[in-house]
C-alpha cells in the first residue's frame, strides 16, 4: 500500500542532542530515521508508492508520490527550517494529497515524525483535541469544513507516530498522540527510542517499524512437484469482515497451491476483494552476485533485474504458459480461500502475472457452484456437454445469455452520463435517417435510468428531446418532429411501464410511405 512520509520541520526540531562526542539536531535524527526507512523499503517494497510531505503551521508536499527513492532521499536534504508545530495542519494535508491521487479505497501508511512538541496556542495539539471532543459533544455548532479535524482519515489507513524524544520529555504528550492513533481506527501506533536519544537509537527505531509495518511477505507458488518462491505487492491482507452470525477472519497461509485451471471465458469477471502483482523472489546466489556488483561499481540500490533471467523459475514457466493458452489457475490461499492467478498486460509489450484475491467461501464465483466440487470432465460419469462434446471445457455453463456477459451502462462519472445524452441528441438531429440508433440509444438509457432508480433522468432527457423539437429548422423532414415528441412522451411514461417495454417508433404516413 501507498505510505506518506509526514515530517515535523518546526523550530523545535533544531533543538540539539548531544550524544557522546557527537552534537545532533533533532532535524538530523529524523533524516537519517527516515533515510533507514527508504533503504528498507526500495530492498523489500520496491514497488510500493512513497511521498514526502513536510509540516509546520503549514504543510508542502515536497517529493509526490514515486517509487524513486533516490529523489525521495534528495528532497529530505533539501528541506528547510519553518515555524510552529501544528500537526492538525500536517494530517489535513496528508488527507488532500491521498485523496487527490488515489481516493477512498486504497489503504495507505502514514508515518508521522515529530520530536512529540505539542506545539502552543492556536493549533496546537491540546487546542485542536479539546475542539474535536467539544464538536462531538455539541453537534448543533459542528465546525465548517475548513475547520474540521482531519482523522479519521476518509481513506483506509494506519497511523504510526515517531516520536524523536527521550520518554521523560514526553510523558504528558503521549496520552494525546495515542489519542490520534485511536481516532483513526487505532490502527498503527506511538513509537518512541529504546533508550537514551542517539543516532543508533533512532536507527534501531525506524528499522523496527519498517520490520514490523512494512513486511516482504514471500509465498510458495506450488503445483504438483514444482513450486517457487513469490512475492505479491502490495501484501496479502488478514480478510476481516462482519456478517449477520459472527465476524470471519481468514490469515493467508503463505502458500499457493494451484488447485487446477481454467478458460478465461469462463472466469469472466467476478468480484474480487484485492488485486496483486506476482513477482518471482530471487534465489540467494542472484542476491549475492547483486550485492557484489552494486559493490563494485558503487551504486547500493540492489537491484535484480538483470540476474532474474539467469535461473530457472516456475513462476515464469506458470506466466508464459497462462498468457499463451489464455487460462487462469485457481489457487487455494487458506481455509476456504480461494484465487486466481492470470496473466495481465498493461501495455503492448508487458504483461506480468496477477493475482485476484476472492472473497473467502466455497460459492465466491456463483456461476462456478462450489468451488471444492470442481473437477475435470473425465472424471464425472456422464459428460455434461453431450457425449458427443469432448473439447468444451469444465465447468458447465448456464444455457441462458446472462447479465454479466452483457454489455451494461455504467455511469461511473459524470462525462459517462453526459457522453450518452449527447450521443441521443445527435442522434436526433439526424431524424429521420438515424430514426433506428436513436431508439436503440434512448431504450439503453431508459433501462439504465430505471435499474439505478433514476427517475429525474427520464423526466429532464424528455424536456430535452422536445426542446430539439422545437429548434428543427424549417428544412428537416415533417417525421422529425412528430418521432421527437411522442419519444419525449414515452420516457415520461417509462416509470409506469415494464423494464423489457421498449419504446418503439411511431409509426407515421411518411415512415410507410417511405416503406412503400
Amino acid at each position: 500500500m501507498p505510505t506518506v512520509i509526514l515530517l515535523d520541520l518546526s523550530l523545535s526540531m533544531t533543538r540539539p542532542v548531544v550524544s557522546g562526542d557527537n552534537d545532533f539536531q533533532r532535524k538530523h535524527l529524523a533524516i537519517q530515521g527516515v533515510s533507514t526507512l527508504l533503504d528498507y523499503l526500495a530492498a523489500h517494497n520496491r514497488l510500493e508508492f512513497t511521498a514526502l510531505v513536510a509540516f509546520s503551521s503549514l504543510w508542502e508536499l515536497v517529493v509526490p508520490f514515486t517509487r524513486d527513492y533516490k529523489e525521495l532521499k534528495e528532497g529530505l536534504n533539501r528541506m528547510d527550517d519553518y515555524d510552529k508545530t501544528c500537526i492538525e495542519t500536517g494530517l489535513a494535508g496528508v488527507s488532500q494529497i491521498v485523496m487527490d491521487e488515489w481516493g477512498v479505497g486504497l489503504p495507505c501508511q502514514v508515518v508521522l515524525v515529530t520530536d512529540g512538541s505539542p506545539g502552543v496556542g492556536k493549533g496546537s495539539l491540546k487546542e485542536s483535541l479539546e475542539r474535536f471532543y467539544s464538536s462531538q459533544h455539541h453537534h448543533d455548532d459542528l465546525s465548517t469544513d475548513g475547520d474540521e479535524f482531519p482523522l479519521p482519515f476518509p481513506f483506509p489507513s494506519k497511523l504510526h507516530l515517531v516520536c524523536l524524544a527521550n520518554p521523560p520529555e514526553v510523558q504528558g504528550v503521549l496520552g494525546q498522540l495515542q489519542r490520534l492513533v485511536d481516532m483513526n481506527g487505532g490502527a498503527g501506533g506511538v513509537y518512541l527510542p529504546e533508550g537514551e536519544l542517539s543516532m543508533a537509537t533512532c536507527q534501531s527505531l525506524f528499522s523496527k517499524l519498517a520490520e514490523t509495518q512494512f513486511p516482504s511477505v514471500s509465498w510458495t507458488l506450488k503445483c504438483g512437484h514444482m513450486s517457487s518462491e513469490v512475492q505479491a505487492v502490495p501484501v496479502v491482507e488478514t480478510f476481516k469482515k462482519t456478517y449477520d452470525f459472527g465476524p470471519l477472519v481468514r490469515e493467508p497461509s503463505l502458500q499457493m497451491e494451484i488447485l487446477g485451471f481454467l478458460d478465461s471465458k469462463d472466469i469472466a469477471s467476478p468480484a474480487v476483494i484485492s488485486r496483486h502483482l506476482v513477482l518471482p523472489k530471487p534465489t540467494k546466489t542472484e542476491k549475492e552476485a547483486s550485492e557484489g556488483e552494486s559493490g563494485a561499481s558503487g551504486e547500493g540500490d540492489g537491484d535484480t533485474a538483470e540476474h532474474d533471467g539467469k535461473a530457472p523459475s516456475f513462476c515464469v514457466l506458470l506466466h508464459g504458459s497462462l498468457k499463451v493458452e489464455s487460462m487462469v489457475a485457481l489457487v487455494q490461499l487458506g481455509e476456504s480461500w480461494y484465487g486466481f492467478l492470470y496473466s495481465w498486460a498493461d501495455s503492448k509489450k508487458k504483461s506480468n502475472l496477477m493475482l485476484s484475491v476472492l472473497e473467502p467461501g466455497e460459492d465466491a464465483v456463483s456461476w462456478l457452484g462450489k468451488i471444492s466440487q470442481l473437477g475435470p470432465v473425465a472424471s464425472s460419469p456422464h459428460n455434461p456437454y453431450g457425449e458427443d462434446d469432448t473439447t468444451s471445457p469444465y465447468p458447465v455453463r448456464h444455457a441462458d445469455k446472462r447479465s454479466y456477459a452483457q454489455n451494461t451502462t455504467v455511469w461511473i462519472k459524470p462525462s459517462g452520463l453526459q457522453t450518452d445524452v449527447q450521443k441521443i441528441l445527435r442522434n436526433a438531429r439526424k431524424l429521420p435517417d438515424k430514426q433506428q440508433t436513436f431508439y436503440k440509444e434512448l431504450n439503453r438509457l431508459r433501462k439504465a435510468a430505471l435499474s439505478f432508480g433514476f427517475l429525474d433522468l427520464l423526466e429532464g432527457m424528455s424536456a430535452m428531446l422536445e426542446r430539439e423539437c422545437t429548434l428543427l429548422p424549417g428544412t428537416a423532414h415533417p417525421d422529425a418532429a412528430l418521432q421527437l415528441t411522442h419519444a419525449a412522451k414515452e420516457l415520461r411514461l417509462a416509470i409506469n411501464k415494464d423494464y423489457d417495454d421498449n419504446i418503439a417508433p411511431l409509426q407515421t404516413h411518411f415512415s410507410k410511405s417511405d416503406n412503400d
